[in-house]
């Protein structure tokens, strides 16, 4: 489904915004976009938190996997 990709990718450019945060306090969303409190990086702040919880509702589903067809 395109919505978990897009939830998926999100994520994951969440996760290394958080990452160069914790090892070289640097915020890659914030020095793009103009600082935490522009309105850009709020938005993308926002996306990624929503696609998180997104994210949360990937590990309640059954998947039929490529290889295992019932």
């Amino acid at each position: 489904m395109i919505m978990d990709r897009i939830a998926l990718i999100l994520v994951i450019i969440g996760g290394i915004n958080w990452g160069s945060i914790g090892i070289f306090r640097f915020d890659i969303v914030a020095f793009i976009f103009g600082g935490q409190t522009a309105s850009v990086s709020r938005v993308i702040y926002t996306l990624v938190g929503l696609a998180a919880l997104w994210c949360i509702s990937l590990l309640f589903r059954e998947h039929d996997t490529a290889g295992e067809r019932t």
